[in-house]
């Protein structure tokens, strides 16, 4: 069902307010339930599980086996368990093969704690009808599954996930980032935004301004990728989190400077994650997959102690917890 348009932030507070029970505010949202953020723990911010890039016109849980891609990550989430990371935040979003339910069972099997995500990609991994929906009619249904769940199992999301064009925000890259600041204004989630380019990211930054979302819900993700760190630190001015993902073994000695000045810079608005993973659907038994527990086993111990904290457990538990809701 969608919501009229001009109907639907009025609709998402009625919703959400009935819903405080389950998405309470100041608590994180797992695929277990709600966790008071000091218990969250180490966190990698941004991983991945399970992705198929075949399109949204063909995506389908009929393309993989659940079971199969059960047994494989299985091994890969307990020794991330074993590094001390207790929450993994999966950033695929619906129409990539977001599957909140098996990533349920992952959790419980490991030990980890996982956040799933409502909100969309960008194309071609937009369903038709978000190039015909308005941004309120959006909101409406990603509300619908931060409130209510996703699926049979209610799954909650712990957060929205979107992507941006790079350069000027499109039209439709537009709509999505409007649609998920909505979102956001009605139910307290964070944004964590796929952004390559500054110019974009304050662009979305301008966007949550319009709608009176405060730029401490936006993650920026991949603002490593934007090679002018002058930027990160406007968008961090501004309230934005930057997040420093794409810390893999090949960019370790080039990123722990960048990392190292934003320490010194922005402490306290600073997230690191590797990208890691995935089961990729269509690929023999997954393809290969990138370990979750290098990070933490060794880029994390090139960081003082009470620098590790602070990007693995003190920024991520506030950058996850359920914030007011603004009317």
């Amino acid at each position: 069902m969608w919501i009229p348009s001009g109907l639907v932030t009025a609709f998402a507070l009625v919703v959400y307010c009935a819903a405080s029970a389950q998405t309470a505010v100041g608590k994180i949202q797992s695929v277990t339930g709600p966790v008071e953020p000091t218990r969250l723990g180490p966190t990698l911010v941004h991983e991945h599980i399970l992705v198929d890039f075949i399109g949204a016109d063909k995506v389908s849980p009929e393309r993989y086996d659940a079971d199969e891609v059960f047994a494989r990550m299985l091994p890969y989430l307990r020794d991330l368990k074993a590094t001390g990371i207790k929450t993994l935040a999966e950033c695929t979003p619906e129409y990539l093969a977001r599957d909140p339910a098996l990533l349920k069972r992952l959790s419980e099997a490991s030990g980890v704690r996982i956040l799933t995500n409502t909100g969309w990609y960008k194309d071609p991994f937009l369903p038709p009808f978000a190039h015909e929906a308005t941004a309120e009619q959006i909101a409406g249904r990603w509300i619908r599954e931060a409130t209510e769940g996703i699926g049979e199992e209610r799954i909650k999301p712990g957060f929205i996930k979107i992507a941006a064009n790079e350069g000027d925000l499109s039209d439709i890259q537009r709509k999505i980032v409007t649609a998920a600041a909505l979102t956001s204004k009605a139910t307290g989630l964070a944004i964590a935004s796929h952004t390559t380019q500054g110019v974009t990211a304050l662009q979305e930054l301008d966007v949550l301004a319009e709608l009176g979302v405060p730029a401490s819900r936006f993650i920026w993700v991949h603002a490593d990728a934007e090679p002018n760190q002058a930027l990160h630190f406007q968008a961090a001015e501004r309230g934005a989190w930057i997040e420093y993902d794409g810390i893999r073994v090949a960019n370790a000695e080039q990123r722990l400077p960048l990392v190292q000045e934003a320490l010194k810079r922005i402490p306290d608005q600073l997230l690191i994650s590797q990208d890691a993973g995935w089961y990729h659907v269509g690929e023999p038994n997954g393809g290969e997959v990138a370990p979750l527990d290098w990070l933490p086993r060794h880029f994390a111990p090139r960081l003082g102690e009470a620098e590790r904290e602070r990007v693995l457990v003190t920024n991520p538990a506030k950058a996850f917890a359920v914030g007011k809701v603004k009317g």
